[in-house]
């Protein structure tokens, strides 16, 4: 085992876009294991639009992450030695245990995984929070019924790619809002949607107006701003708009930007609802077991982008989502 722990400390609260000034590239000793700790060295870091949030100190579903701390992420450790009854050397564990090179946990939030069925890096996706996210968002919060018409932005991205094929397992028709030809083509040519909506290049009110002619029946919403605002304009009669995120405001360093349409819920009987999936934690089992039962069936492709590096590229990697170079999910594997 390596003597030092390379680690990704928050430095500063970012204004606006993070900027590289905001981190501290820290060193730290790596820790033994005591009485019912094991150790383990990171494999795969989970990079998620929610770390933007995170950041500001302010109410929200999770604390912030403190000045000087590792900062939160997701990953999957290997366990490299352990005085845990549960946890054994060579086993792979998925939790939130931080940007950082090596852990020392307790066991309380990881879970083993079975690497042999999948590898790491999907029980940070597909397997992971961004497919129970698009699961419970789109089947519980958006009460998705077979013949609807869904339409879904941030469709490339990790949650945007399970929406989308998740609905199409349910027999519903949809329409993909992405930025950039590529990523509309991977959308309609290789994951099953029905159409796309390239917001860089298209009129999103007037391609919504084309392809949904009967209105959209469930809105799963991850920008938020200027596109949420033209969807609110196409609901059908008791429409559901699910708020999963808004990355479009994130690094605003003015108010959000909300919907000036939303007395449109109001006109079309509608409702608009926000979720965090750890609402849901005690279901994770389920949802799972019935993704990877559409992945194993081919209904599901699993969309990853793997950037290899170390623990000091996280911050540049991070900045991958905000630019929306990534399509599906986005993890950084270390070497």
């Amino acid at each position: 085992m390596s003597a030092t722990n390379r680690q990704i400390r928050l430095a500063a609260r970012p204004s606006g876009v993070v900027r590289p000034e905001d981190w501290e590239h820290h060193t730290a000793p790596v820790e033994e294991p005591g009485p019912g700790r094991f150790a383990g060295r990171t494999r795969v870091i989970s990079l998620d639009p929610a770390m933007r949030g995170w950041l500001d100190d302010r109410p929200s579903y999770l604390p912030p992450v403190g000045i000087g701390e590792v900062m939160r992420a997701g990953s999957v450790v290997e366990v490299t030695a352990s005085n845990h009854p549960g946890f054994q050397p060579g086993d792979h564990v998925v939790g939130t245990f931080g940007v950082q090179e090596h852990v020392v946990s307790d066991g309380k939030g990881a879970l083993k995984i079975d690497t042999s069925l999948a590898p790491p890096s999907t029980y940070l996706g597909a397997l992971g929070m961004p497919g129970m996210t698009a699961y419970f968002g789109l089947l519980d919060v958006g009460a998705l019924k077979e013949g609807e018409t869904v339409v879904v932005s941030g469709a490339a991205g990790a949650v945007g790619t399970m929406v989308g094929q998740i609905a199409k397992v349910k027999g519903c028709r949809v329409v993909g809002i992405a930025g950039g030809p590529e990523k509309c083509t991977l959308l309609t040519d290789e994951l099953g949607f029905d159409a796309a909506i390239d917001y860089r290049a298209d009129d999103v009110k007037h391609a919504l107006r084309k392809l949904t002619p009967d209105g959209i029946d469930v809105y799963f919403d991850n920008v938020g701003g200027d596109i949420l605002d033209a969807a609110l304009t196409r609901l059908a009669m008791h429409a559901r708009v699910v708020i999963c995120g808004a990355i479009s405001q994130y690094n605003n360093a003015t108010p959000v930007n909300g919907p000036s349409n939303y007395l449109s819920l109001l006109v079309r009987r509608a409702r608009m609802e926000g979720f965090v999936v750890f609402d849901y934690a005690k279901r994770y089992a389920e949802a799972a077991q019935e993704i990877a039962g559409w992945i194993g069936a081919g209904h599901i492709k699993v969309k990853e982008h793997v950037v290899k590096g170390t623990v000091d590229d996280f911050p540049e990697t991070l900045q991958m989502l905000f630019r929306g170079d990534n399509v599906g999910k986005l993890v950084l594997e270390l070497a």
